[in-house]
């Protein structure tokens, strides 16, 4: 069974939901209150805990414990944060709490207990405007933060046992003139990044020295369907959990796009695309890669869809009701 976590920002809570993998259908089991805008949220690497970051007074990162068999959460406790912050992401040890204020032009580090719960941060580093994502790589040695105003990706190093981040050599990455740097993702080897760009929908490949800890950029591919009457406002992407196939929400079309990866050079090959709810901003790919659930932010409802898992197309199977703008989403299998 699959447990399913949604972010419903104007609700202030976070929904609970069981994925029927038999029928392709979400069950409701609760809607847990946080007492303000709950936006990002992130999972411990051994997916015990969930972490949700609130985005209205007070600032804080709110830590709860995940029952493996039922998937109810329990709160653990809140801490401050330094400013509201976009996205939120555990180290690769689950020791620390990376998260990145896209109004503050920051990103942040806190501690985590053994006890699962996050700590006040206690360290925060100035960023070019609207930094978006964070995240460590997979050997935890190096952290990326996207910047989406400064057009850059910030290279970092990161020292696991302290929590301390500092600049790599070189510091900065830009991926492509004009890019606006959003949301992320290593492929499971480790070897490339796919980075995606939210004011023009592109995605850039992006080959990773692991020894370095440097980016290097190997192709940029648009994500966006043909003709969408706007400007672009790319939200999301995912990879399967074997790496095959590539996903992305955007906004404006309100569309998911699909795209075969290369196994040997990383490289993307469009495969379609599919409408889904309105304005999906986040969406979920479930641990054994067979469904995909999206979050529509002006519908207020959930959209879960099989993948195909030979042609990695997307077939709607099901839709259900969730709070006032769901916006993010994760997953857990339970035993």
């Amino acid at each position: 069974m699959i447990a399913v976590y949604v972010s419903n920002a104007d609700s202030g809570e976070i929904g609970v939901y069981r994925l029927d993998a038999a029928r392709g259908e979400l069950a409701p089991v609760r809607a847990v209150a946080v007492g303000g805008q709950v936006m990002p949220m992130a999972l411990s690497p051994d997916r015990r805990f969930l972490y949700a970051a609130r985005r209205s007074d007070p600032l804080e990162v709110l830590s709860f414990a995940i029952d493996p068999r039922s998937g109810e959460l329990a709160a653990l406790g809140a801490a401050p944060l330094p400013h509201s912050m976009a996205n939120i992401a555990t180290d690769r040890s689950g020791r620390w709490l990376f998260s990145a204020s896209y109004g503050g032009n920051l990103i942040a580090v806190s501690p985590i207990g053994a006890d699962g719960v996050a700590q006040p941060a206690q360290q925060a580093i100035a960023t070019a405007p609207h930094a978006h994502a964070i995240g460590a790589d997979p050997s935890n040695r190096f952290v990326f933060a996207t910047c989406l105003g400064g057009g850059h990706v910030m290279q970092l190093r990161f020292d696991a046992a302290t929590g301390r981040l500092t600049p790599n050599d070189p510091p900065l990455f830009t991926p492509h003139a004009g890019a606006s740097p959003r949301h992320f993702a290593f492929d499971p080897a480790g070897r490339f990044v796919y980075l995606l760009n939210e004011l023009d929908a592109m995605i850039d490949v992006l080959a990773f020295d692991a020894a370095a800890g440097t980016l290097r950029t190997v192709q940029t591919v648009a994500s966006l369907p043909p003709g969408v009457d706007g400007a672009p406002w790319a939200a999301d992407l995912h990879l399967g959990p074997d790496g095959r196939f590539l996903y992305v929400s955007e906004r404006r079309s309100s569309t998911l796009a699909a795209f075969r990866v290369d196994p040997e050079n990383g490289q993307l090959a469009p495969l379609g695309h599919v409408p889904t709810e309105a304005q999906p901003r986040g969406f979920a790919i479930t641990p054994d890669g067979a469904f995909l659930i999206a979050a529509g932010q002006q519908s207020d409802r959930l959209a879960v869809y099989t993948i195909d898992a030979r042609r990695g197309a997307l077939a709607l199977r099901s839709t259900c009701a969730a709070g006032r703008n769901p916006n993010w989403i994760e997953v857990v299998a339970l035993t």
